[in-house]
């Protein structure tokens, strides 16, 4: 069977939570304090996936990436003030990366961005010792935009940069 894109539902949060909750385990090991990843993480990301999906942001998307009836990855965007959309979570399932799924989510992300919120640029904050997500953003485009420090409402702070895919200009494709 072939892996599918499809847009989430309020059903899918859960599955969305715990993927999350998997993905910044395992991502963010070394860098998020231990006592936040072993603690309540799975419960704080099942409440904002819960809410996110009941309760939508106008002109937000959440994608999901499945295949065989399992959740490989998700990709969440999110307009933002100022006109730009904020790509606020790309994952993959821990074990299903490496075989092009970040690509096809982010892909799939650009261009429903460009067609759903025309004109405006997409950009998204990874922390700075993320450094495989970093790699993999330069890779397919992004543009390092800012650098800055994340604070966390859990008490912790951690360098981050931001990287931006701008707008496409009309005639040209939205991925760069």
């Amino acid at each position: 069977m072939a892996m599918e894109i499809t847009a989430a539902g309020p059903a899918d949060a859960d599955a969305v939570a715990e993927l999350h909750t998997s993905s910044w385990r395992t991502a963010y090991a070394t860098l998020f304090p231990v006592h936040y990843l072993n603690g309540p993480l799975l419960a704080e990301r099942r409440q904002v996936w819960r809410s996110r999906l009941a309760d939508p942001v106008p002109g937000a998307a959440l994608f999901l990436a499945v295949e065989a009836g399992e959740l490989l990855g998700f990709v969440y965007l999110e307009p933002r003030p100022g006109g730009r959309v904020l790509l606020d979570n790309l994952h993959a399932r821990p074990g299903a990366t490496g075989r092009g799924l970040g690509g096809l989510l982010l892909g799939h992300a650009l261009a429903w961005s460009a067609e759903a919120h025309p004109g405006k640029d997409v950009y998204l904050e990874v922390l700075q010792g993320n450094t495989r997500a970093v790699a993999f953003y330069e890779r397919h485009g992004g543009r390092r935009t800012a650098a800055r420090v994340c604070h966390f409402d859990q008490g912790f702070e951690l360098p981050e940069f931001e990287y931006t895919w701008p707008a496409a200009e009309p005639g040209q494709s939205a991925r760069s």
